[in-house]
């Protein structure tokens, strides 16, 4: 292509004549690398973490054919060009023009166009400029923002909620259990939102469907990286994040509109195991006057797991189940998995194979891999045909009276693969809009999407006049506009229960306002206090659903005894009242892009010091204040509110294990009874409203309302009104400010509290619609108020039957999970250890690089130590005892030492060891002694071996390997594919063996006693390794243990993948 170039002051303007009415502006290699010039408008990217003259990734990419060589050759910076898109303060930047000739579709986009066509703008260059470059088939992209800027979004991601110093990978993972350190979890959203310092906002999105790296560890720099040519289009600066995130939606599309049942409680389990368990569950509920909506159906329900059965002996009759659920009030939701079982005579797979719609291996025949019901093949969703297929099933599946269907397993998860998913190799045949014939590594991350979109419209087509519930546990940025989704499998401690709250306003920022955790947890068993907390806080997030694993104790409302079993139910009846609120907030989402739940540093984007606040949460003005301190309530802790008027209130419900509510000075929320479920509720019910003056004396807020349900809303059938309220002359007079819609008003009372301070509030009733005025009582009075509400909030606190505060509920299966990791931290370390459950090391993060490398449950994996050559033989469970836990004044070395007893008069005896004289490696010292060994047995005990079982994660398994030099000097690189292997003698290793990721350019370095140590066992399993140490094999004495002394390190390297 010919360009023609016009100098223009300090910056280069080119002009592409294919594209009409634009210009593109490019900065000269002098100018920095990003800038804040109003002359300035493209440029390109930073050193790149790995260098390498090999790129492994871009030889297994099947459609890098469309890359010409200016996409992929260019080893330094060079400017990116930009194009307004969209709408004012939207950019488009690619790092030339062939690579945006190049760039595949977008299926992030709601109109693809809107991507690829330039506008006419005012707005004619943009305010921050990234720069971009390509190493080894990898762009680049880096921007430099100004110090103080603080990051947020990259969507489902645990750990904290301002994310400067952390990196994410954009590769849907089956992630069990993950923890605050996990760099890829279920659902990918390449997409960076920062807060700047004068409180403007920027968002920025790599539209890439593949894996991409999100490095935000240099403060106020963020970098893009992945497979080239890729483009990059910037939101703002705008003034407010409600304005990016606005902008956002118009690009990526807004949620849909939720039918307003799926706002109250949903209980689900995975051990449903029979429609008598269903309807036991249900009754429960509603004999308790606990309010719930939906049950949930996990995979107990079907045919020996065959998508779209039912098992004929525990679900013999599906409608009338839900018919009889219906009666009570409570809709129904079931479970579809991608995986359809191989299996001749099977219906579902007959049609599929029928019309040839299943992945493909790089030979071309259906890719069979294996999950719940054995072998299975997995329909390729990025085809029409695919899509019409599956849409049909479901389709055909409502007729069982499903109200609602969940998307799990679509990562695509994979069982017995070291990837945790299907190779990368397999091929889509996908359709030309969506990119056409592409390999996996191309299609992974909007696997689940597409698969959610096709159930999304066969429920649409089952029932044109309903709108759809699908939940999807996999996604991609976009996903909202056709599934909820939650947090995946989460654990039942206290540390997820924190996380929880900034997954679930990540996600909100990065697009997707219904989400929510696995209230109480997922895996493992929480305590009553853990429990009756989490469903506090749980209660005020947008998606609201209690889910367990198989196994674990039973995780309903009244499993926990009577005192967390009141705190669920006032928790519960607190939402309910609030759903009319939250109801309202879903609209404004829906129609404008707006978060349901938004950080507390929303009410003053300037205030830096609420940018990591990670205990509380905005619902629109209403502020939700939580204590995530096991040992400390609500009102125990400090509360720091944003500047400005807040005023506390409750519904007469307070309780420390209940968040505290704080409504914004110059707003109005609405209310209602507290239903047991939303079907309960009439257009008649008395409606109520909080009203908290800001300081000039007045008010506003908004109701939606509607049939709950269907879309007569899109042809206005709906009212919405604002409420004003102002003060004059001590008198408030409220009243109807403005109506939208055709539905008229009901004629109901209407109770308004006007809110004074400390929970006092003054009472007025009237009828909706009309004025009302409220005369304020005297300074003196309010004063009163004031001081007799606070002294009965304090009286509420202390008289509040608390949750007993134990460690673990008795008389039930399964391990505890919810006590308190010791931390060993120092240098480059921090350590978690369980000592309760093996003395087991269950988080290994290196702080420099943000890695996490265990890979952990606390009752299993992690780092564990047995005594014979078993596995899990004794050791790895018992119960240690901390001996000693040291961290001298001068700092020079933190330490734990434990000491578990292992049977047979036997100890096995741990110290860790962290020292600032070498701050990058870490130390265990482990013996395995004799204590109290029998004198008939001559002081000896029995055969016993010292075996070092650490479980690493993989993050990348593809590539990733162990590398060492034997002791006779032989060199060996270890892949995943050799399975186990086991070295002795001369062929062990000489002392170290590195855990090489090559993508992440580190090694995890394991040195060793060589003379202690007589195996070397590695083994390989599904997204994880096991780099093992072996004692020799003999009975001990007190003068004879068996010691392995060992360490790790972190080093750099210079593969890149």
């Amino acid at each position: 292509m010919r360009i023609a170039t016009i100098r223009s002051g300090p910056a280069i303007i080119h002009c592409f004549p294919t594209l009409i009415f634009t210009s593109t502006f490019v900065i000269p290699h002098k100018i920095p690398k990003l800038l804040k010039n109003p002359y300035s408008i493209s440029c390109n990217s930073d050193n790149f973490l790995r260098n390498s003259n090999k790129s492994t990734t871009t030889s297994r990419i099947l459609a890098e054919s469309k890359m010409g060589e200016s996409a992929g050759t260019s080893a330094t910076a060079s400017p990116m060009v930009s194009e307004p898109i969209l709408e004012e303060g939207v950019f488009r930047f690619d790092s030339s023009a062939d690579a945006r000739n190049e760039a595949f579709p977008s299926l992030s986009f709601v109109n693809q166009k809107d991507r690829d066509t330039p506008i006419m703008s005012n707005h004619k260059i943009p305010s921050y400029i990234p720069t971009s470059e390509h190493v080894s088939g990898q762009q680049i992209v880096s921007f430099e923002l100004p110090a103080g800027t603080s990051f947020y979004g990259t969507g489902e991601v645990s750990g904290q909620l301002e994310r400067t110093g952390k990196r994410v990978f954009t590769w849907n993972t089956d992630a069990w259990g993950y923890g605050s350190g996990t760099t890829s979890l279920y659902q990918s959203h390449p997409w960076v939102l920062a807060i700047l310092p004068n409180g403007e906002a920027l968002g920025f999105l790599a539209d890439t469907t593949k894996r991409c790296e999100i490095d935000l560890r240099k403060e106020s720099t963020a970098k893009l990286i992945a497979s080239s040519p890729f483009p990059v289009v910037t939101f703002g600066p705008f003034a407010s994040v409600n304005d990016v995130l606005a902008s956002l939606s118009h690009a990526v599309g807004t949620v849909f509109m939720p039918p307003k049942w799926s706002l109250g409680y949903q209980q689900c389990r995975w051990s449903y195991d029979s429609d008598l368990r269903v309807r036991e569950i249900a009754k429960t509920f509603r004999d308790k006057g606990i309010p719930c909506d939906v049950i949930w159906m996990d995979i107990d329900y079907m045919d020996g797991f065959r998508c779209f059965t039912f098992d004929q002996e525990t679900f013999p009759n599906p409608k009338s189940l839900v018919d009889e659920l219906h009666r009570m009030g409570f809709k129904a939701i079931w479970m579809l998995d991608p995986g359809i079982k191989h299996e001749k005579g099977y219906s579902v797979y007959e049609s599929g194979t029928e019309k040839d719609i299943w992945v493909q291996t790089k030979d071309g025949n259906p890719f069979v891999g294996e999950v719940w019901p054995g072998a299975c093949v997995f329909p390729d969703f990025t085809q029409e045909k695919a899509r019409s297929w599956w849409a049909n099933l479901v389709k055909d599946f409502i007729s069982n009276g499903v109200d609602g269907i969940w998307n799990d397993m679509n990562e695509p998860a994979v069982f017995k693969s070291i990837t945790k998913t299907m190779p990368e190799s397999n091929i889509h045949r996908g359709d030309d809009e969506l990119g056409g014939h592409q390999n996996h590594l191309h299609y992974h991350n909007v696997y689940g999407m597409l698969m959610a979109r096709s159930t999304y419209e066969g429920m649409k087509l089952a029932n044109p006049n309903k709108r759809p519930f699908v939940l999807t546990r996999a996604g991609f940025i976009g996903s909202q506009r056709y599934a909820a989704t939650w947090t995946g499998d989460n654990l039942s401690t206290w540390e997820h229960l924190h996380m929880s709250i900034s997954m679930v306003l990540q996600l909100g920022l990065s697009g997707q306002p219904l989400s929510g955790p696995d209230i109480g947890g997922f895996a493992g068993n929480a305590t009553p206090k853990l429990f009756g907390r989490w469903f506090g806080i749980g209660a005020m997030f947008p998606f609201c659903r209690g889910h367990s694993e198989k196994g674990t104790v039973d995780h309903e409302p009244w499993s926990f005894g009577e005192e967390c079993e009141e705190v669920c139910r006032l928790a519960l009846k607190r939402r309910y009242r609030l759903i009319p609120h939250i109801y309202t907030l879903f609209y404004l989402a829906h129609t404008n892009g707006s978060p349901v739940a938004s950080p507390t540093f929303f009410a003053d984007l300037k205030d830096s010091e609420l940018r990591r606040n990670e205990n509380s949460f905005l619902l629109g003005p209403l502020l939700v204040y939580c204590s995530t301190l096991s040992d400390l309530g609500v009102h125990q802790i400090h509360h720091t509110l944003p500047n400005g008027t807040w005023m506390s209130f409750d519904f007469q419900d307070s309780h420390p294990d209940l968040p505290a509510l704080y409504l914004r000075g110059g707003s109005i929320i609405p209310y209602g009874p507290a239903h047991q479920h939303v079907s309960e509720a009439n257009a008649k019910d008395d409606l109520s409203l909080f009203i908290a003056l800001d300081e000039n004396g007045k008010a506003e807020g908004v109701l939606f309302e509607d049939d709950g349900d269907g879309y007569e809303y899109t042809n206005k059938a709906y009212l919405f009104t604002t409420y004003v309220a102002e003060l004059k002359s001590s008198v408030v007079t409220l009243s109807v400010s403005k109506t939208e819609g055709l539905w008229k008003r009901p004629n109901r009372h209407l109770h308004v509290h006007l809110l004074l301070g400390e929970g006092a509030m003054v009472d007025a009733w009237g009828t909706d619609g009309e004025d009302l005025k409220i005369t304020l009582p005297s300074e003196n009075e309010i004063s009163n108020l004031i001081s007799a509400s606070k002294n009965n909030y304090k009286t509420r606190m202390e008289s509040a039957k608390r949750i007993p505060d134990v460690e673990q509920a008795s008389g039930h299966k399964g391990v505890e999970l919810s006590g308190t990791p010791v931390e060993v931290k120092g240098g480059e370390w921090a350590l978690k250890v369980v000592p309760w459950i093996g003395g087991r090391i269950i988080s290994m993060e290196h702080l420099p690089t943000g890695t996490q490398w265990l890979h952990s449950r606390v009752e299993i994996n992690g780092y564990e130590e047995y005594s014979g050559t078993e596995y899990r033989s004794a050791g790895c469970t018992e119960e240690y005892t901390v001996i000693n836990r040291d961290l001298e004044q001068a700092g020079d070395i933190e330490s734990l030492r434990m000491e578990g007893d292992v049977g047979g008069g036997l100890a096995i005896e741990r110290n860790i060891s962290l020292s600032e004289d070498n701050p990058k490696l870490f130390k265990i010292d482990s013996s395995l002694l004799a204590r109290s060994v029998g004198a008939g047995s001559g002081g000896y005990s029995r055969l016993v071996c010292l075996r070092i079982h650490p479980t690493f994660s993989l993050f990348h398994p593809t590539e990733t390997y162990v590398s060492f030099t034997s002791i006779d000097g032989s060199k060996h690189e270890v892949w995943p594919e050799s399975g186990e292997q086991l070295y002795e003698g001369h062929l062990r290793p000489n002392g170290e063996w590195m855990l090489v990721d090559k993508c992440l350019g580190l090694g995890l370095v394991n040195r060793f006693n060589v003379d202690q140590v007589y195996k070397c066992l590695l083994h390989w399993d599904f997204g994880t390794v096991n780099l093992e140490l072996w004692s020799e094999d003999r009975p001990v004495s007190k003068q004879s243990p068996l010691c392995i002394s060992h360490s790790y390190e972190i080093k750099r390297i210079s593969v890149v993948c």
